[in-house]
């Protein structure tokens, strides 16, 4: 049995080999402990060449560390998109007042309409008394003005506007209490299971709350599933009623690739942020609450982010299709099945701990033919460093599958297993007798 180093191992600290006898009936058992002696033989060869190579790799490597970032949030959670990987949280799955942010919901249950088909951007609502004369944060809608639906999503995504959100709750619903019971609705159906909803627009109430997390699943849904309508988040501002407003979000022009979401305030709830940003081809989403001040919201907002795309790197460690090695075969028409990655494995690697990531490959042994392309053979796990300080490592598992079909052998090939079981039984038979003669 054989395996072969990766073309990336500048980027891994260790490969490990992890053999496991398959378990079959003792016919095969000879012919199981041939092939452990040679892969025992093929592991202490390759483990004295990655010996060599992570005594080097301690050198090589950048010896910088990256550390746990401290946030003055209350509550907060930072996910990294390309890899899948949450590399901050802080009290995450706490109810909290959201405040604004919540109108997300508002407005992905109006992209869901426009998807739908059920109305279009040029669709109008006649605005109420109760929309126009709501408080807070306001779009400036005029009692019996026929809105469009574009302009009341501008409205609440730029300007966040209280009375844009009722009135596209009572356009879609016919009144606002309808319209936040379609809400939780909705948050069930995508699992937020921290949320409930009390009204469209965020405003302060005993039951209205989410949990950071819940607001991070909920504003990836929308980019990613409506990703036609999140332009509407990066725009500067919105003029209506010959009233001109800047875009509530304090990041989006600072450089750093912020392209939405939501801010939001109350006295309760603190100053929020639901927000994104896209540098290369590496996406960071966030949420951040409970912060004192607008300007400490926009500071915090800008260290996260910058922490965030500097003290991390996706690393490639195996391309797509990399041959990792072979494994051997019973009974079948080749000796071998060779193993490969199927998709290119990428993951997320604080800077300076490169040589703590450990790959290990488990297959059973022997491989039981007939064998399939892209069956798969075994598995490889990668065991990272954890992102956050005091929790376990990550151990990411992908399969290892064949390229090849390999047909279950002939008559030589059983025959030649047949004799091999015949020599395991005669010397297992010779074994009893001494023992037996030497009682």
């Amino acid at each position: 049995m054989k395996f072969s180093l990766p073309c990336y191992l500048s980027n891994i600290g260790e490969l490990r080999i992890n053999l496991i006898n398959r378990g079959i009936e003792r016919e095969t058992m000879f012919n199981t402990k041939m092939f452990n002696r040679h892969a025992s033989q093929a592991t202490k060869k390759i483990f004295k060449v990655l010996r060599a190579w992570v005594f080097l790799l301690f050198f090589l490597c950048n010896i910088s560390t990256a550390f746990a970032f401290d946030t003055l949030a209350k509550s907060a959670i930072v996910f990294d998109e390309l890899t899948n990987s949450v590399i901050l949280e802080k009290e995450a799955d706490k109810r909290l007042p959201p405040a604004s942010m919540s109108k997300l919901m508002t407005l992905l249950l109006a992209f869901e309409a426009l998807d739908d088909g059920r109305i279009d951007l040029d669709t109008t609502f006649r605005i109420s008394s109760k929309a126009s004369q709501k408080g807070g944060s306001k779009m400036f809608i005029e009692e019996n003005q026929l809105v469009s639906v574009e302009s009341l999503i501008r409205g609440i995504a730029v300007t966040s506007g209280n009375d844009a959100c009722i009135a596209l709750a009572e356009g879609l619903n016919g009144t606002e209490d309808s319209f936040v019971s379609r809400m939780n609705l909705k948050a069930r159906d995508l699992g937020l299971n921290n949320t409930h909803f009390e009204n469209s627009t965020g405003w302060p109430a005993p039951k209205h709350l989410m949990s950071v997390r819940d607001l991070l699943s909920l504003s990836i849904y929308i980019r990613q599933k409506y990703p036609h309508f999140y332009k509407y988040f990066k725009e500067k501002e919105f003029t209506w009623n010959g009233i001109k407003q800047r875009n509530r979000n304090p990041l989006l022009n600072i450089g750093i690739g912020t392209d939405g979401l939501k801010t939001g305030h109350t006295e309760e709830a603190g100053y929020g942020l639901v927000g994104s940003s896209l540098l290369g081809k590496r996406r960071i989403s966030f949420v951040l609450a409970g912060l004192n001040s607008s300007s400490e919201r926009k500071l915090e907002g800008e260290k996260i982010v910058k922490w965030a795309f500097r003290d991390f790197a996706a690393i490639e460690l195996f391309s797509e299709g990399h041959g990792v090695g072979s494994a051997p075969v019973w009974i079948g028409e080749e000796n071998n099945v060779e193993l490969f990655t199927p998709e290119k494995i990428e993951i997320l690697i604080p800077y300076g701990k490169a040589t703590e990531v450990v790959a290990e490959v488990h297959v059973e042994i022997p491989v039981m033919a007939p064998i399939k392309t892209n069956d798969q053979i075994g598995t490889l796990k990668i065991i990272a460093p954890s992102f956050i300080p005091g929790r376990e490592k990550r151990i990411i598992a992908y399969p290892l599958v064949s390229h090849s079909n390999i047909k279950t052998g002939g008559l030589l090939k059983k025959m030649k297993a047949t004799a091999q079981v015949a020599i395991l039984r005669a010397l297992d038979f010779i074994k009893s007798n001494e023992v037996i003669n030497q009682n």
